[in-house]
Formats: C-alpha cells, structure tokens, sequence
C-alpha cells in the first residue's frame, strides 16, 4: 500500500504518517496538488492519496481523471467542519477522516481499499488446479498469459501471482489496453518528454517504468493496436522502454502480465494479434474456468458477495436460503463471477426479513429481471407494435434498447455488458459516445471500471 499525503494536515501529518506506516503502508508527502501531479507523473506512484480538506479537492479529482491516475482520495480535516467535509465527498473524495486521527478509522479506510481484489474465494476441483498451478509459477519471472470469458476473475488470479511473487513488496500496476483509447495507449506505457506531442507540458513517466522493480498487468491485451504490440515486444525482449519523443531507451526490471477474453491462438491466426508477441506472453498459460464450470463455487462466493456488500452498505448480512441457492445454481451465469458479484450487491440491497428468498435475486433473461427504461421514440411509443414486439422498429433504435438496458443491468460495467452483447468496448464505448451526444440517459461505470 503507497500513501501519498498532499498538504500538512492541520499539523497532523505525523501522527497520520505514523498509523498508516504501523499498518504496512509507504508514505510520502507532499505540500500541495501541484507537487503531488508532479510525483505522480515522475512515477512515484500511490495506491491512496490523502488530502487536506482546505485543498482544492475537485481539481484534484480532475487532474487525476484526466491524466487517467485511477486513484482513491480520502479527505481530511478538523473534526467540527462538518461543511467541509461534504464539500470534501461532494467535490470527488471517497472518505472524509476527521483530525486527530484515529488509529483505528484510518486502519479501516486503508484495509477496504486493499482489500478489494486480495481474496481468492473457491471450493471446486477446477479453481484448486489454477490455484495450484499459481502458487507453482508465482515464485519465478516467467511472463504469464491468462484467458477466460470476462468476468471469471482473471485480474484477481494476476494479483494473487504478484502477492505470491517476490516482487510482492514492490508495486503492482494494471493497465485496461481496451479501456484507454489507441491514441492515448502509447503514451500511457512508455510515457512522453516535454513537447513530444501538443500538451506534453512536462515530463511523464509511463506505466511500465512505475512498475519498475514489480509487476505490470495489461489487461485484455488482445485489444492493443499492431504497431503498439511491435514496440511491446521489444520491452520484452530488451527489458528497456523508449518514451514518446525520447532520445534514448530506459532500462526496467519487470515482470509481465496478460489477460485476454479472446481466443488468442485464432487472434494470431487472422492476423489481429503478433504470434511472436503471443509465444513471448506464453511462456506460462493459465485458462481461467467459467463460473458454469465450477458451480460447487456458487455458494462461498455468493456469501462472500452478501458479507463484502452488507458491510459496504451497513444492513445486516442475511443468510441464503436453500431456494435462492437452488435459483442461483440453476443459472447460467454468461457474466461469470462479475455478474454473480453484480447479482448478489442488487440483492443485499433488495432483501428484507430474516433470509434471502428467492424473489429478491434478480436473473437476467428471467421475468423477473429488472429492465432500463427504453428510450422515447416514434416507434417505440407507438400504439401499434405491443411492448415486446420488434414490427414496427428501426434496427437502431432496438440495438439503442438492448445496449442501454444490458448496460443497466451489468450497473455501468462496460466490459462485462460489451461481453454479453458480444461486441468489442470499444465499439461500445463508441454507441455511448453517440448517445451522450443525442441526449440520452447512460448508466456511468462505477468509479475505477469500465
């Protein structure tokens, strides 16, 4: 966990520095947002940055959403602001800690943000051999390539790898290839020097030289532009990166990590994806099964889900009865363990009584699964075609419906909704983009997804 502290916390700073260290975390600090975008972009990196309140807290929400930091931001401030604090949520940040601090408040804020993808929850035969299998390669360098349908939790089983590595001491960085636009993609990597393209104002280090000394994951690799797969391959072959309008290649220690959803041996195949990048990717292959292949790990997981999102939103963890485990076993789960996540968070959120029954799991493809709202149109408001029918309807407007109403369901997670509609992201993203533009409702992804 890396703490990065911006202003001097109503003179606080040490005593906050010496609880977040005593619980594991590396601190750093700062003065003000300026010089922490600095160490950001100089690939210090942070995991959580914690922030005076008396700080202009929405620019800094936005300078981190536009150089795309994805990162937590917890405010801090005098215990009696209660003003401040809500400007504080209001304006982007995820807590507010009042000062002095707590030992122990500040012990939470850091283990609910570390905790989120650290668990491997399974009981099958299937998930006991991919463990198996991690726990073998862990310990070595070896590139790893994992495949499976999305949401089977390929990203989670690659940070098990790095915490079993020994490079788990050193940082972890993930980059989404599919949610980062093509043009962005390259400089995110290898980072850019000053002037290399229209607002390069400074200097900014890429992703691959934060995760020096560590790991870096590249999530659904098999959506990376070709000629930016040339340039990859030579990061592995050479272990050195060369920045946007460099001068000379630098050198990095570290380890690689890929997923895909995609059938990647085909990608090769047609000619979408490098075979000599895919072979240097290769060197260990981990096939991540579906949920419908490890149905014996519905229950501890459904659980888990119940307790994880009870706590999140302070209502009691309810037992699953015998008949909503039977309709959730029954299920197919084209989402995977994602859309089982998504099910069981509706869920805590829907139930009331003692247990979970049945009528509060909401199944997509059932009658009783919640439905988006169709956009208005001429054709899908009039009298003539029943609500159901598809007479009647422009092809646009039905794939409109279908991808506004499968997005809601999948509650904003582009990737997942983009693998049930069976289309790329960024195809998807392109749709969204045209529907902004039109005025129409979208379902945001959740903070830090796509």
């Amino acid at each position: 966990m890396r703490l990065l502290i911006i202003g001097e916390l109503y003179g606080q700073i040490g005593t906050a520095s010496s609880i977040a260290r005593s619980r594991g975390a590396k601190v750093a600090h700062v003065n003000d947002i300026e010089s922490g975008m600095v160490a950001l972009r100089g690939g210090q990196g942070a995991d959580v940055i914690m922030i005076e309140v008396r700080e202009d807290i929405e620019k800094l929400c936005t300078l981190l959403m536009r150089e795309r930091f994805n990162l937590p931001v917890v405010a801090c401030g005098i215990e009696a602001d209660s003003d401040a604090a809500v400007k504080a949520i209001k304006s982007g940040a995820k807590e507010y800690i009042p000062l002095p601090p707590n030992e122990e408040l500040i012990a939470a804020v850091l283990e609910a943000i570390t905790e989120e993808t650290q668990s491997v929850v399974f009981k099958s035969a299937a998930m006991t051999k991919v463990i198996a299998m991690a726990d073998q390669i862990a310990p070595s360098d070896a590139s790893v390539l994992i495949t499976g349908e999305s949401g089977t939790g390929k990203e989670v089983i690659a940070r098990y790898i790095h915490k079993k590595s020994k490079r788990a001491g050193n940082t972890m960085i993930c980059v989404n290839c599919a949610a980062i636009p093509e043009n962005l993609l390259e400089s995110e990597l290898f980072g850019y020097e000053k002037g290399a393209f229209t607002g390069a104002a400074g200097r900014r280090i890429g992703k691959f030289e934060e995760a020096d000394g560590g790991t870096i994951l590249l999530d659904e690799i098999s959506e990376m532009d070709m000629r930016l797969q040339a340039k990859l391959l030579r990061v592995l072959q050479e272990r050195e990166v060369d920045r946007v309008g460099g001068s000379k290649p630098v050198k990095v220690n570290i380890r690689v990590l890929a997923t895909s959803n995609r059938n990647m041996q085909e990608a090769v195949k047609n000619g979408t994806f490098r075979e000599d990048l895919y072979f240097r990717l290769n060197v260990i292959a981990l096939q991540m099964p579906s949920l419908r292949e490890r149905g014996e790990d519905i229950k501890p997981l459904a659980e888990h889900f119940i307790a994880k999102y009870a706590k999140a939103n302070d209502v009691p963890a309810r037992k699953l009865s015998d008949a909503a485990l039977a309709k959730l076993t029954a299920y197919a789960w084209p989402g995977n363990v994602r859309e089982l996540e998504n099910t069981m968070h509706r869920t805590v959120l829907m139930s009331t009584g003692d247990a979970i029954e049945p009528d509060a799991v909401f199944l997509q493809g059932q009658p009783d699964a919640p439905k988006a709202a169709a956009p208005a149109s001429a054709a899908a408001t009039s009298s003539a075609p029943s609500p159901t029918g598809l007479v009647g309807r422009t092809v646009d407007s039905v794939e409109q419906e279908l991808i506004l109403d499968t997005l809601n369901y999948c509650l904003g997670n582009r990737t997942h909704a983009a693998n049930i509609l069976g289309i790329s992201i960024r195809t998807l993203r392109n749709k969204l983009k045209a529907y902004n533009e039109q005025g129409l409702p979208v379902t945001p992804a959740p903070t830090g997804t796509e």
